[in-house]
């Protein structure tokens, strides 16, 4: 069973018992609520460890609340919409929402997004305060792709047993790539997850950052095999991770 409690908040009430009916046959604990008030309600009773916000709520913008709830934790927010404009999508990541999704949407979708979104939370969470004490290496904390072994929480890529070094900005996207494998990524959402960690950040950042990985990692940088760019789209990390 899982122990991740799941928040959805929405105000149809159709949409919201269809989200919690199907989290928690997918094993969640999940809370409900129909607007900002009751919301409010549910987060100071439980440890809500990633909150599925409607964008139009009847008491209050789901934008403005996304950024109230990003200033104060880091905890998971999925905006859901019938909206369709992209600026409403840029804005949502500019105000700190981990994922945006357009009404209708796909359930199983929706489930892989989660999982994304909260595996990256339990990531972070691992990571230890810095300390000059030597720990050793437990295996949980280990991903490989390709030649490479990255240990998140000590923040160290090893590549051939090589170490390489890699900025706070490479080290963020590169959690990034290695919590969505086989998964494109736009720079939209590249940016939100790491624009905390660089100054003014834009698209351009995004494809420096890329192209440091790829000279760091690759085996050859120029013809890309585990950062992959998918035009008009984003960047693919192809390895497989284990």
């Amino acid at each position: 069973m899982n122990n991740k409690h799941i928040l959805v908040v929405e105000d149809e009430a159709i949409t919201r018992a269809k989200l919690v009916g199907y989290f928690q046959h997918a094993g969640y604990q999940v809370s409900e609520a129909e607007n900002k008030t009751q919301m409010d309600v549910v987060l100071e009773k439980h440890h809500i460890d990633l909150v599925m916000l409607d964008i139009n709520l009847p008491d209050e913008d789901g934008l403005m609340i996304t950024r109230n709830l990003r200033s104060r934790s880091n905890i998971g927010i999925i905006l859901v919409t019938g909206r369709t404009d992209s600026i409403d999508k840029i804005i949502g990541l500019e105000m700190g929402a981990d994922d945006y999704v357009t009404k209708p949407f796909e359930l199983r979708e929706l489930l892989v997004r989660v999982k994304n979104i909260l595996w990256r939370i339990s990531l972070t969470e691992q990571m230890p305060a810095i300390t000059t004490q030597a720990t050793p290496i437990e295996d949980d904390d280990l991903f490989r792709f390709g030649q490479c072994t990255f240990d998140i929480p000590k923040r160290k890529l090893l590549k051939n047993n090589v170490p390489v070094k890699l900025t706070k900005a490479e080290y963020d996207m590169l959690v990034a790539f290695v919590a969505n494998p086989s998964r494109v990524l736009n720079r939209d959402r590249l940016l939100n997850l790491i624009d905390h960690r660089v100054d003014a950040p834009n698209d351009r950042t995004i494809d420096v950052l890329v192209r440091r990985l790829r000279n760091k990692i690759e085996d050859n940088a120029k013809e890309p095999q585990i950062f992959i760019t998918i035009h008009g789209e984003g960047y693919l990390f192809a390895a497989d991770v284990s």
